[in-house]
């Protein structure tokens, strides 16, 4: 089954305008950006499991008559929806999509600082919660500071992104 059709919809969605920019073939075939990119992809892997850990929390406070709120739901919910998002750019950006690079280092770095935000909100989140956020936060500061090598910074150079009908 192909599913690049699904993946190039998705990308026009997620992309916009620069959906189908690619850098130069070089840059994402490199051994450092293919190093990279694994090492972000078993980051990825530990915030999955640090998401999967706090449902299982959950589930198990519940279990034991600990009513939680909905606020903590949602934050579950929205941790694997954090998660599958950032796994789709990683592939798209091995890929040399320029487009999924750059909003996988805006997200890096954006969600640890929302994710911190909200734990400084007295109340919200129960302790074992915070220590959770603080822990995705954390693995999520490393992805950005891996994607923030000077090759990759380099090789996804917003001047280098090649336009698809130019290829």
């Amino acid at each position: 089954m192909d599913i690049e059709p699904v993946a190039r919809t998705l990308d026009k969605i997620a992309g916009g305008r620069h959906s189908a920019d690619r850098v130069p073939e070089a840059v994402h075939t490199d051994p450092r950006t293919k190093r990279s990119f694994r090492v972000v992809g078993w980051l990825l892997v530990v915030v999955l499991v640090l998401g999967a850990s706090a449902v299982g929390e959950a589930v198990l406070k519940t279990r034991q008559g600990v009513h939680e709120s909905w606020i903590i739901w949602w934050r579950l919910v929205v941790i694997f929806l954090i998660a599958t998002t950032l796994f789709y750019f990683l592939w798209r950006a091995a890929a040399g999509l320029w487009w999924a690079y750059s909003r996988l280092r805006l997200f890096s770095i954006v969600f640890p600082v929302v994710a911190i935000g909200t734990c400084l909100v007295p109340g919200l989140y129960p302790g074992w919660m915070i220590a959770e956020q603080v822990a995705f936060s954390l693995v999520l500061l490393v992805v950005w500071r891996v994607l923030s090598a000077t090759h990759l910074r380099e090789g996804f150079d917003r001047a280098r992104r090649v336009p698809e009908a130019a290829s």
